[in-house]
């Protein structure tokens, strides 16, 4: 009986294992066929999006308490959106404690349960399975990196290398947010099951990728880093979003030769047409989607990109920050043979903020932690006169 529940359970690891590589492959090859991208350095040669590695199932997880809606607010700040800026952006110093701003949540009514159930009634409901992926094939120093590359990376060296950006203590902006699928969206409720009409693509910016952007930004901002987060749509049509998002990447650089760091904000897709799986874990105690960082090689030669370490460096740096504050909250930093316009800068990344399935709160509580470590990391890079 024994040998049969190992068995059991074996094939149960396996079948999840499967049905995550083949979600990720379909992410992946989404963005190579985005037939716009230049250079042949894209996700041509990538193998696939999903780091390998342990996989924790933790349960989808139905909400039945019938809580009431809940927010919470201490602290405030307007986001840079495109050309507003913030009323106070000039950095202090390190050792200043700034003003917090804190995270607003809201937990959906029995009421608002009940209506998003009798909207979509008569159709299938389909669950969603969460888990948590903390381990890839290659680590050091606690960083763990999917290295689907075509080239070998010391981490350890990395990691200890120097970075190819130092900011500045100016007003001027040094962070630049933009979305190149912009439309990717969220599941709405946090109900364990999806319906089967469910579409992830919304251009309401409160339910998709921008509003991960807006908590990050808001965040470097409250930290004194004035950045830019650019809502403008790339994705009317997938194919080209790439090019058109690089137009919009090198406007803003040609306007504040000041920005440094430049990240391209994203989510997953992973699961089935019968299963959604979600990336997630707990941080203090409430869920957030787990975060994924790209970093790209130059696997071509070519002269354009010739800064790639730089982009690996910037990765490493920010993941082992990260994991020494919020130890589940990465998946393995994703190394690959793929351009993704990080070759505007010295500073530049792909993160995916959880997938599809997880909830708007929780994507945007996870680009909420990731924007307060990235706010030290930034402002331990500010050079002074």
């Amino acid at each position: 009986m024994k040998n049969l529940q190992d068995r059991l359970r074996t094939a149960g690891v396996v079948f999840v294992a499967v049905v995550l590589v083949c979600g990720a492959v379909i992410c992946t090859l989404s963005r190579a066929y985005s037939c716009g991208l230049y250079g042949g350095l894209d996700m041509i040669a990538a193998k696939t999006a999903l780091p390998s590695g342990s996989i924790s199932i933790t349960g989808s997880s139905a909400r039945t308490d019938g809580s009431e809606d809940h927010r919470e607010l201490i602290g405030k700040n307007e986001s840079y959106d495109n050309e507003s800026k913030p009323e106070s952006s000039t950095p202090e110093p390190p050792d200043i404690k700034l003003k917090e701003y804190d995270f607003i949540a809201s937990s959906p009514t029995e009421k608002e349960i009940e209506e998003y159930d009798r909207v979509h009634a008569g159709e299938k409901k389909l669950p969603v399975e969460e888990f948590m992926i903390t381990q890839g094939d290659i680590a050091a120093e606690g960083v763990q990196v999917k290295n689907s590359s075509s080239r070998e990376i010391d981490i350890k060296k990395e990691l200890a290398g120097s970075l190819g950006f130092s900011l500045e203590d100016t007003d001027e902006p040094q962070v630049l947010i933009y979305h190149t699928h912009t439309h990717e969206s969220f599941l709405e409720y946090d109900t364990g099951y999806y319906y089967e009409s469910f579409y992830p693509r919304s251009d309401d910016n409160t339910k998709n990728v921008c509003a991960v952007g807006k908590e990050i930004a808001d965040r470097l901002n409250a930290a004194g880093i004035t950045t830019i987060h650019d809502t403008t749509v790339h994705d009317n049509t997938y194919c080209g979003a790439y090019d058109r998002s690089l137009e919009t990447i090198r406007s803003y650089l040609e306007k504040y030769p000041t920005i440094k760091v430049v990240l391209d904000i994203h989510r997953d897709g992973l699961g089935t047409d019968s299963k959604r799986l979600k990336p997630v874990c707990t941080v203090n105690g409430r869920k957030a989607a787990q975060i994924m960082i790209l970093a790209g090689y130059n696997y071509e030669g070519t002269e354009e990109f010739r800064d790639w370490e730089y982009n690996l460096r910037f990765g490493l740096q920010l993941q082992k920050r990260v994991l020494g504050e919020y130890p589940d909250l990465l998946r393995p930093l994703y190394f690959g043979n793929f351009m993704y316009n990080m070759n505007v800068n010295t500073g530049s990344l792909l993160i995916e903020i959880g997938a599809d399935s997880n909830t708007v709160d929780e994507v945007r509580y996870s680009g909420y932690l990731l924007g307060g470590i990235l706010s030290d990391m930034l402002r331990d890079r500010i050079r002074r006169n």
